[in-house]
């Protein structure tokens, strides 16, 4: 079938989009097990190898730090397809496989979940912004504000705080206590704080296996580059020139996930490794559908890889934007908003 393909306006309306799509949702179980496999495998490997590079050059191990770090990223998508219920069937099992997963991953998961769930609901909505967000003001806002918040808000969106320090304060320290759901209940201080026993228990334990310092020297870069890769796609998923936010009562939860959430067409591998995370904006239309399918829905509805699609390279721009401009509905840099 033929189609005029617009990266801006599907040939359906978002909510029909969601019927099409809901066909796919249904994960399969050896295949999960087969993806935690062919993850948790080559992870231990590769760290294992990092160790081992310690007795020839720190420098190389650094460097396979880096593929392992990708792992490790992969493990936290298959934490989030968990916290979706679209890993396996039984919402039973993605909930304690997801949270055996935490520990590796720095994730409370009955915490981020819910974090997560809030993001899913609001996203792009200018009303109801702060959790599960990366924070954005828009013009007016900015400007409204007194002279030391001006300057906090540019120092947190400078990209060496967003892909810098902000990632690793976020998995190392952020995570241990449950932030933004502290009033909630006793569930989420349970995940929290049961999830920083496991990391206590793991740190422990392979600390006693490999010892302190080599212990230290080949996890920590692991995990301050695995949490700058994931800050990246979060940041990049929704961060981007042509997005859409609307005030509460123009906003629309169908829109808002087609529109608002980019396609972020990576090469093969990449796209592998971070388990098509990048067809967000199929994600968020339905977010019940196993990453291992994501690649059906582009292959069957082509029209769907052109909307919102951003290349690798077309990608680092948009580290240059950081106010939404509701006039124009576009974010845009410091610069072109005039501001101080």
């Amino acid at each position: 079938m033929q189609q005029l393909y617009n990266r801006d306006a599907p040939s359906l309306p978002a909510r029909d989009w969601v019927q099409l799509l809901n066909r796919y949702r249904h994960p399969n179980a050896w295949r999960g097990s087969y993806e935690l496999i062919v993850t948790i495998g080559p992870l231990a490997a590769l760290w294992a190898l990092a160790w081992l590079a310690l007795s020839v050059s720190i420098w190389l191990t650094l460097v396979i730090a880096i593929p392992t770090a990708a792992f490790l990223v992969r493990l936290f998508m298959i934490q989030h397809d968990c916290g979706h219920g679209a890993f396996f069937r039984r919402r039973t099992t993605n909930d304690w496989v997801g949270r055996i997963l935490g520990i590796v991953t720095l994730t409370p998961y009955d915490v981020w979940r819910r974090s997560h769930a809030v993001h899913h609901a609001t996203t792009g909505n200018l009303d109801h912004r702060g959790i599960g967000d990366i924070r954005t003001l828009t013009v007016d806002e900015y400007r409204a504000l007194p002279l030391r918040r001006r300057l906090f808000y540019r120092f947190y969106r400078h990209p060496l705080v967003l892909f810098g320090i902000g990632p690793g304060y976020i998995f190392i320290l952020q995570n241990r206590l449950p932030f933004g759901h502290m009033d909630e209940g006793i569930k989420y201080w349970v995940s929290a704080l049961a999830t920083n026993v496991g990391i206590e228990a793991f740190i422990v334990g392979m600390m006693m296996l490999v010892g302190v310092k080599p212990f230290v020297m080949v996890h920590l870069p692991i995990v301050l580059f695995a949490s700058t890769i994931g800050v990246w796609l979060f940041y990049i998923q929704h961060q981007f020139e042509d997005a859409h936010w609307e005030q509460d009562a123009d906003w629309n939860v169908h829109d808002a996930a087609l529109q608002g959430s980019s396609h972020y067409d990576l090469p093969q591998v990449l796209r592998w490794l971070t388990a098509n995370i990048g067809v967000h904006h199929v994600h968020h239309l339905c977010s019940r559908i196993p990453y291992y399918r994501l690649p059906e829905v582009l292959r069957d509805f082509p029209e769907l890889g052109e909307v919102k699609r951003i290349t690798l390279f077309e990608s680092f721009a948009y580290t240059g934007l950081q106010l939404w401009d509701k006039d124009r509905k576009q974010l845009i840099s410091f610069k072109e908003a005039a501001v101080d």
